[in-house]
């Protein structure tokens, strides 16, 4: 969207320290002759932020909604077997090997920032949040991979020689143990919100992802319920604070992304993209493009419209959550008649045809190109943290507490367009819910707040229950779809436990003998 992560600095080895990139010698500027000043630090910042968007489509800018997070909220188009995105992979996917060795380096560029920050003469509060940023971001960066892959090698130093020792598989105790250590610690040296923009990280943004961290190590496969109160502690840390809160429209969460406009309220952190891929600056995404509605005209805005949503999704929303239903999937394609383009809306039997809506393209600003835009991707909104609170609450207390109801009715108000104080017969969650009822409508609003936006497949998995529902979806897809589109179940039918993790790339088992592969590949 904007500016801060245009450029990346390369110094020494900007390599992976687990893969198949050790093999490269060394030709880039050496550390001795750089991290002279401030401004050297803050484009090394932005070489860490830089991992967040692989150009190669690998992580935010677009794997990471989509063909990486499989789920039951969509399916692809016209793919049905080979690939990726209907569960048939190995180990020698190129997709699964990019996103290790892209999240490596980053791993490898914040630990070289982290060796140096304190070598340069600056403003003390400034280097302190170059620090923390640093720090959060090699524990995000570990995050994700031990999300996705279980049982990663843990480099806490940056390479320094393609014959450095490969590191041996830490234990998730240890890697959690590093994660929340490294974030903990940025919580304290990194900005207050509103200080900049909610493309850097500030201490809710921090605070935030900690309170979500915590909820997956409450989950599988740790499954330690005491951090069930560190949940709370950390999202009433963002509620205390005061500087955020849900943005009234809906809607205009997504239309702000799409037009460029930061909104550091609703999204405490966010990807931001920068450009079309139009000139020598390609830092650009395709949110709105692979997860976007179907548009032939380039004018308008291009998507072949990829992702189709499930009938289970559409009917998740009942029949009175229509505001966000009809935002969040789009009523609508577009097509060319008559020589003109122009808006079909569905007919209410045509569920699976059906395109995410979030990110509308008729909404960009400027030039658009065919295949790439500035649009940017939030990580973690406001929503998530009040959900975050009702769901581990009603764990705490055994449960759902005041404070759970008044959470996810303030998100369930929005979504009908109430006042976010005021009782709405027709918004609020059922009074009277028992443990197991709220948690299942908690799993629901969940998946209806944030349909789309790469959350779904991870929450079913800390919840334990991902195998069982995408088997459950295969085959009510296939036995109940339109006979058109019955090969969306297809991703649901080949699912089994071995898909909970991804496979340990191939290039790094034949490179690192100490690494062993997860169950099943």
């Amino acid at each position: 969207m904007k500016r801060i992560f245009i450029f990346s600095i390369c110094i020494v080895c900007l390599i992976s320290s687990c893969s198949k990139l050790l093999d490269k010698e060394p030709d880039f500027v050496t550390t001795e002759n750089y991290f002279r000043n401030e401004s050297e630090l803050m484009n090394s910042l932005n070489g860490v932020y830089n991992r967040l968007i692989d150009t190669y489509g690998r992580m935010y800018s677009r794997g990471l909604f989509s063909y990486f997070v499989v789920s039951d909220e969509a399916y692809f188009k016209n793919i049905s077997i080979n690939n990726i995105r209907v569960m048939v992979m190995d180990a020698a996917d190129l997709d699964i090997t990019r996103l290790w060795e892209t999240l490596y380096e980053g791993i490898n560029r914040t630990n070289l920032l982290l060796e140096n920050v304190d070598r340069v003469e600056m403003d003390v509060t400034k280097r302190n949040a170059i620090k923390g940023e640093a720090l959060f971001m090699r524990g995000y960066y570990y995050y994700i991979l031990t999300d996705f892959f279980g049982k990663v090698p843990l480099k806490l130093s940056s390479t320094q020689s393609p014959n450095d020792p490969y590191p041996a598989q830490a234990t998730l105790p240890t890697l959690y143990a590093q994660i929340v250590k490294d974030m903990q610690e940025a919580e304290n040296l990194v900005h207050e919100s509103g200080v900049v923009a909610n493309e850097r990280v500030s201490k809710t943004a921090v605070q935030a992802v900690l309170a979500r961290v915590f909820l997956k190590m409450a989950g599988q496969p740790l499954n330690d319920n005491s951090r069930y109160q560190d949940v709370i502690e950390y999202a009433d840390k963002v509620i205390a604070s005061g500087k955020h809160q849900l943005n009234p429209n809906y809607k205009q969460i997504f239309i702000n992304h799409s037009q460029d406009i930061n909104e550091p309220k609703e999204c405490l952190w966010e990807v931001g993209m920068f450009g079309n891929k139009i000139g020598n600056i390609d830092q650009a995404g395709m949110v709105g493009i692979e997860n976007g509605i179907e548009c032939p005209d380039e004018r308008i805005g291009y998507s072949g419209g990829a992702m189709r949503v499930t009938a289970k999704l559409y009917d998740l929303f009942g029949q009175k959550d229509t505001m966000r239903r009809d935002w969040s999937i789009s009523p609508y394609r577009f097509v060319v008649s008559a020589g003109a383009t122009q808006k079909q809306y569905y007919i209410a039997t045509q569920l699976y045809d059906r395109n995410p809506g979030k990110w509308r393209r008729e909404y960009e600003t400027g030039t658009r190109a065919r295949s790439a835009n500035s649009t940017n991707f939030p990580i973690i909104r406001y929503s998530d943290v009040l959900l975050m609170k009702a769901e581990a609450e009603n764990e705490v207390n055994e449960s759902p507490t005041t404070a759970a109801y008044e959470a996810i009715n303030q998100v369930r108000r929005r979504a009908f367009g109430q006042p976010l104080n005021v009782a709405n017969a027709d918004s609020d969650a059922p009074v009277g819910l028992n443990k197991m009822a709220f948690l299942d409508y908690i799993r629901d609003e969940r998946l209806r707040e944030f349909c789309f936006e790469g959350t779904r497949k991870h929450d079913l998995i800390r919840w334990g229950i991902y195998v069982p529902i995408m088997n459950a979806l295969g085959r009510e897809i296939s036995v109940n779809a339109p006979a058109a589109h019955r090969y969306g179940g297809n991703a649901g039918l080949n699912t089994t436990e071995r898909n909970v993790l991804f496979p340990i790339p191939n290039t790094e088992l034949t490179i690192n003998k100490q690494i062993i592969q997860n169950p099943g590949w």
